[in-house]
């Protein structure tokens, strides 16, 4: 059975000039087998030990020789990453850049569903963020669309969770790789390299 942890990094606003984010970017991180899963769980333990982060992996919250240290551990584990990255700029949808809750439900159906054949009879779990009337309503809504890639959908606490942590830093470190105002953007999402196996750019 596939297991998948799905994070998510920025907004979906659109008031770019006031504070919103000017890129949205989905990732998922998907094992082949609960096995791939439990090792690198493992690694994330030790490196977190290692490095005494408490309470958890946050990539916006990490120095840069946390972060150094995470994916030197993690870039030779067996997971691979799919993600895809929104330029709001190319959002012309009124609907889209008004309705924040249908604009993130949209791009993660999108990736889920634009997955190459990758998600199949998949455990899919997500950072459990949002109120729950909305958690219960984008369930739903991946179900319908996603539909047989999926065997089951939960949402995850990322703090009793080190592979939620893991989709976090992931996300992170590809969100951060757009930036033009930071010398080291791409520093991350180069040591994680190995792992990633398609990148959408949204346009």
């Amino acid at each position: 059975m596939m297991l998948v942890f799905i994070d998510e990094s920025g907004d979906s606003g659109f008031k770019v000039a006031k504070g919103s984010s000017p890129i949205f970017v989905a990732a998922m991180v998907l094992f082949d087998n609960a096995q791939n899963a439990q090792a690198t769980e493992q690694v994330i333990r030790r490196v977190m030990q290692r490095l005494r982060v408490r309470p958890e992996f946050k990539f916006n919250k990490s120095s840069k020789q946390v972060r150094d240290g995470f994916f030197q551990a993690v870039q030779s584990c067996p997971f691979s990453v799919r993600a895809i990255v929104v330029r709001k700029e190319a959002i012309y949808s009124p609907h889209l850049m008004t309705d924040k809750e249908d604009f993130y439900r949209f791009f993660i159906r999108q990736m889920m569903t634009h997955d190459d054949g990758a998600l199949v009879d998949a455990k899919v779990v997500i950072d459990g963020s949002g109120d729950r009337a909305f958690r219960q309503m984008l369930g739903s809504s991946l179900r319908r669309q996603v539909g047989d890639g999926l065997k089951s959908l939960t949402f995850g606490n990322s703090k009793n969770d080190c592979l939620v942590q893991l989709a976090d830093m992931c996300v992170g470190a590809i969100a951060r790789s757009y930036r033009t105002d930071r010398k080291d953007a791409k520093r991350w999402r180069q040591m994680l390299g190995p792992r990633i196996n398609d990148i959408w750019d949204f346009m």
